[in-house]
């Protein structure tokens, strides 16, 4: 049993049931009695340890994080778990690394300890290839609400809040086209939503400048410095001329300069380089890093907002977006 078929029960939505489990004094006393005569008929209980009647909760929030080494993932938990607390929420958090199978199993843990929801952090805990994997995601919301940060699965009691990674990606690309670059290489980390909606913006400002490059151009490499600055050095001893570099992450962007002071290449005149994240990374290099800011506290401010109005049974927005900036320093001309 779970909250949707109570819903049903009673005759009411989703979210009045979760006002009546959430103790909100906007549900009136009829509407409240039907929604715990169903629970009560149903034999439900609802799916928060000690949540007497809907007058209590653990104020408790887990996270999920696939690297909390990761320097965007490791922002994002901190920015989180700031604004729980500021709402009187404890967070448990759990790093599941890329497999499936502990994704589902520390997903599975964070239910047993009764969580009031949970927030999913980075975009790599969805599917986009083998669907029925987000089925453990889709069955968990049908107890309690889950927000992805920079993720999106269409389901009922999931909610996401994205950075605008398309757009942002297309204007970069745009900024070097205009700067007259026609041979602009492009390195990223991931093929999940955000990965690709990524990409997809650098293959349509392409496209729109009627610019077609061989799939060299384009590389899937590790968040790693070492291996965008080896990818470079490959295309760099096969001939392949390139004069501008767009990345998915801050890390490649390093690697490029890397690559770029080795074999004397000036940085930005010979070549312009742009980053994603607007990280520590991002100031860390000589000369400093353009940079894409996603704007990652504010995502994470964002997530906490829209699972607080959930949790208190008011209306919240299923997809939020946030607008990316970029970050003008010196490895480019714009």
């Amino acid at each position: 049993m779970n909250i949707y078929d109570v819903s049903n029960k009673a005759g009411v939505s989703i979210a009045t049931v979760s006002r009546v489990l959430n103790g909100n004094a906007k549900v009136s006393s009829a509407t409240r009695n039907k929604v715990l005569d169903a629970m009560k008929e149903l034999d439900y209980t609802p799916n928060v340890f000690a949540r007497g009647l809907g007058l209590n909760t653990m104020k408790t929030i887990g996270i999920m994080c696939i690297d909390s080494s990761d320097i965007y993932l490791a922002n994002a938990v901190y920015y989180l778990e700031q604004e729980l607390r500021k709402h009187g929420y404890d967070s448990i958090l759990c790093c599941t690394g890329k497999d499936y199978t502990n994704k589902k199993k520390y997903l599975e843990l964070l239910l047993s300890k009764r969580v009031d929801g949970i927030i999913l952090a980075g975009s790599q805990f969805v599917e986009n290839t083998n669907i029925h994997n987000n089925d453990y995601i889709i069955n968990a919301a049908k107890d309690i609400p889950i927000v992805l940060v920079n993720g999106y699965l269409d389901a009922p009691n999931i909610y996401s809040v994205m950075c605008n990674d398309e757009i942002a990606i297309y204007n970069a690309t745009n900024l070097l086209i205009n700067n007259g670059h026609r041979n602009i290489v492009y390195l990223y980390t991931s093929k999940s939503y955000s990965g690709m909606n990524k990409y997809a913006g650098y293959i349509k400002a392409l496209k729109e400048a009627d610019i077609s490059l061989p799939e060299d151009y384009r590389h899937l490499c590790g968040k790693n410095i070492s291996h965008a600055k080896e990818y470079l050095n490959y295309l760099y001893n096969k001939g392949i001329e390139f004069d501008a570099v767009v990345t998915s992450d801050d890390s490649l962007a390093a690697g490029a300069v890397k690559y770029a002071h080795a074999h004397s290449i000036s940085v930005p005149d010979e070549l312009e380089i742009i980053g994603f994240n607007n990280s520590v990374l991002s100031i860390c290099t000589e000369p400093e890093l353009t940079s894409i800011d996603s704007h990652v506290e504010q995502l994470s401010t964002k997530a906490v907002d829209v699972l607080m109005k959930v949790l208190c049974g008011e209306s919240a927005d299923k997809h939020s977006i946030i607008t990316a900036d970029i970050i003008k320093r010196n490895t480019t001309h714009f």
